[in-house]
C-alpha cells in the first residue's frame, strides 16, 4: 500500500493548499509578528495568510509542530480564516489527535459552509477513524460542487472509504468517474488495478497497472502487483520479467520477500 499512501498524502497535500479561492502558498516567507501597527482587517488577514502559507510548507515537509505552531498563529491574527483551521485540522489528523481534528475540520466549514476541499479533507478524515458513512456524504459532497477544481481526489478518497467497508462496486464507480474527469490520474490507475486483481478481473487490472507504469515509475509495490496480475492471467513470461525486476532493483523490499516465500495473496 506505500504507493497509494504516497499518492494520497500528495493529493492530501494539493487539497490544503488551496481553500475557498485564498490559495495557501507554500513558497510563502515567514510573516512578522502581530503589532499595534497592524491592526486593520486587511492587515490581520494577510498575517493569517501568510502563516498558514507558512504552515502548509511545513505541513508538506511533514514537520508537524513547526506546521501546528503557524497554523495556531495564524488563527489568532485571525480567528475567521478558515484555510487556517483547515491547515490545523490536517495537523491534527496526522497526529492522530481525531477530537481536535474534528473540531477544527468543523470550525473551517462553519466558516467556510460547503468549501469542497476542506469537505474533501474532512471526510477522508472520517473515512480514517471508522466513520466511512459520514465521510462519504462529505467527500460526495465535494464533487457535487461545481468550483471544486480537483473531482479526482475527492473521487478516489471516496473508493478507498468504499473499499474500507467492503462495498468494492461502489469503489469501481468511483475510480471509473475518476477516470472519466482527469484520464490519467496515477491515484485512480493503480487502486483500479488493485481492486480488479483482487476481483479476479486480471485483464482489466493489466490494462490499468500497464497504463499506472507509463506515467509513474515503477516501484516495489506497482511491480508486485503487476507480478501478481500476469500471474492470475497465467502469463508466466511477465510473471518472471516483473520478478527479475523485484529483484534487480527491489532486492530490499517485503514484496521480494513475499515473492520468495510464495506469499502472493
Amino acid at each position: 500500500m506505500r504507493t497509494m499512501l504516497w499518492l494520497c498524502l500528495l493529493f492530501i497535500l494539493a487539497a490544503c493548499t488551496s481553500t475557498g479561492g485564498d490559495d495557501l502558498l507554500l513558497h510563502s516567507s515567514r510573516a512578522q509578528q502581530p503589532d499595534a501597527q497592524q491592526g486593520s482587517g486587511k492587515s490581520t488577514r494577510a498575517r493569517a495568510k501568510s502563516h498558514a502559507d507558512l504552515g502548509a510548507g511545513y505541513y508538506e515537509a511533514r514537520q508537524f509542530s513547526t506546521a501546528l505552531d503557524e497554523a495556531r498563529i495564524a488563527i489568532a491574527a485571525d480567528s475567521s480564516y478558515a484555510p487556517a483551521h483547515n491547515l490545523l485540522a490536517l495537523v491534527y489528523m496526522e497526529l492522530k489527535e481525531h477530537r481536535a481534528a474534528s473540531d477544527a475540520f468543523e470550525r473551517a466549514l462553519k466558516l467556510e459552509p460547503g468549501d469542497p476541499e476542506i469537505s474533501n479533507n474532512y471526510g477522508w478524515f472520517l473515512c480514517q477513524i471508522g466513520q466511512e458513512p459520514k465521510g462519504l456524504e462529505y467527500l460526495q459532497a465535494a464533487v457535487r460542487n461545481p468550483l471544486y477544481a480537483a473531482p479526482a481526489v475527492a473521487l478516489t478518497n471516496a473508493a478507498a472509504c468504499a473499499q474500507n467497508i467492503k462495498n468494492f462496486d461502489r469503489a469501481g464507480e468511483y475510480l471509473a468517474q475518476a477516470l472519466r474527469v482527469d484520464p490519467n490520474n496515477p491515484r485512480a490507475l493503480f487502486m483500479l488495478a488493485e481492486l480488479n486483481h483482487k476481483l479476479g478481473r486480471y485483464g482489466e487490472a493489466q490494462l490499468r497497472i500497464a497504463a499506472f507504469h507509463r506515467l509513474v515509475e515503477a516501484s516495489a509495490e506497482s511491480t508486485w502487483l503487476a507480478l501478481r496480475i500476469a500471474r492470475g492471467q497465467g502469463n508466466r513470461g511477465d510473471e518472471a520479467r516483473f520478478g527479475a525486476q523485484l529483484r534487480q532493483k527491489f532486492s530490499t523490499s517485503n514484496e521480494f520477500q513475499k515473492m520468495l516465500q510464495g506469499q502472493y495473496e
